[in-house]
C-alpha cells in the first residue's frame, strides 16, 4: 500500500501550551569517525530541524568544532567515553547508530556498549555502518531494544539478509526479519527510488510514492535517519510514524528539487520546520 499525504496530518501533532524539551525526544546519535564527520552532522540536523526535544552526539572528538559551529543546540559526547556513555545511555528515548561510523576498532567497541546496554524501553535506529557491521558479526547485533528500525539501502540489506538485490521481494524481505529478529521487534525501511518500510510483527508494508534523482546524494540517508529517530522521539515508534518520517524527507526533497538540479541533504533538513508547521496546524486533534 503507497503512503499517502494525510500521514502528515495524522502523525504530525500540534505542541501544546504546557510542554518542554524533553516531551519531544532525548535522542543520542552515534557516529561520525575522524573521516566521515559529516554524515553525523547530518543526521543531527535532520533530527533537529524535525523537532527533536534533546539531542546528544557522541562522536570522534575533532568533528566537535564542526558541529557546534553549524548546530549549537545538540551535546556532544567523546565516543571514547565508554563510561560517560554508559551513563547516559539509559536516559535517551531513541538511540540512532551508524552513520558514518566506520569499521575501524572504535567503531565495533561503540557497537558493543549499545549491545549491552540499550534496554527495553528504547527505540534503536541502525543504519550505514552499524548495518555492515552487523553484517560480519551478527553478535554485534542488540536485541534488547523496545523497536529496532534498520535503515539500510539496498546493497546494505543484501549484506545483512544475504538476500541479492533482484530477489528482495516482500516475502523474503520478511523471512530475513523473522530470522534475524525472532522477538518480532524490527522494522526495515528498505530505501529505493520507492522506499519500502515493512513492520515485522504484523508483515505490513507501506511504499513511500515520493522523492526524486536529485535526491541520490551523499548524506541523505544520514538525514533521514535522524528525523526518523526525532519522529519516533515525538510521536511513538510504530509505522505510521516511519511512514510520516519516510514521506515528509522526500516531500521536502520532491518540494526542492522543483528548482534545483539536486537536493543538497543540509537544504532539505533546513525546510523541515516550515512544512511539520504547515501540517501540524492541519492536525485538529486539539481543536
Amino acid at each position: 500500500m503507497k503512503i499517502k499525504a494525510d500521514i502528515l496530518e495524522q502523525v504530525i501533532k500540534p505542541r501544546k501550551s504546557a510542554s518542554h524539551k524533553g516531551n519531544y525526544g532525548k535522542i543520542l546519535l552515534i557516529g561520525g569517525s575522524s573521516h566521515y564527520g559529516g554524515a553525523i552532522i547530518m543526521a543531527a540536523e535532520g533530527a533537529l530541524n524535525s523537532g527533536a526535544g534533546l539531542l546528544c552526539v557522541a562522536t570522534h572528538n575533532l568533528n566537535v568544532t564542526a558541529l557546534h559551529s553549524r548546530d549549537p543546540e545538540v551535546m556532544f559526547i567523546d565516543w571514547r567515553d565508554e563510561a560517560g556513555l554508559k551513563q547516559l545511555l539509559p536516559q535517551m528515548d531513541i538511540v540512532v547508530c551508524g552513520m558514518g561510523l566506520g569499521t575501524e576498532t572504535r567503531s565495533i567497541k561503540c557497537m558493543e556498549l549499545l549491545r549491552d546496554n540499550i534496554n527495553n524501553e528504547q527505540t534503536l535506529v541502525l543504519d550505514a555502518s552499524a548495518l555492515t557491521l552487523i553484517s560480519k558479526n551478527k553478535h554485534l547485533l542488540p536485541y534488547n531494544a523496545k523497536a529496532i528500525i534498520l535503515t539500510p539501502h539496498q546493497m546494505e540489506w543484501q549484506r545483512l539478509s544475504e538476500i541479492r538485490i533482484n530477489y528482495q521481494n516482500d516475502a523474503a524481505n520478511f523471512e530475513a526479519l523473522d530470522t534475524l529478529f525472532p522477538q518480532k521487534n524490527a522494522y526495515l525501511v528498505l530505501k529505493s527510488n520507492h522506499t519500502k518500510i515493512y513492520e515485522q510483527k504484523n508483515h505490513q508494508v507501506l511504499e513511500n510514492p515520493l522523492g526524486n534523482p536529485g535526491m541520490a546524494t551523499g548524506g541523505m540517508g544520514d538525514t533521514l535517519a535522524g528525523i526518523i529517530g526525532s519522529f519516533c522521539g515525538q510521536f511513538t515508534t510504530k509505522l505510521d510514524t516511519i511512514a510520516a518520517a519516510v514521506y515528509l524527507h522526500s516531500l521536502a526533497g520532491d518540494k526542492i528539487f522543483q528548482e534545483n538540479y539536486i537536493v543538497r541533504p543540509t537544504k532539505l533538513s533546513a525546510s523541515l520546520p516550515e512544512l511539520m508547521k504547515k501540517y501540524g496546524e492541519n492536525n485538529d486533534e486539539n481543536d
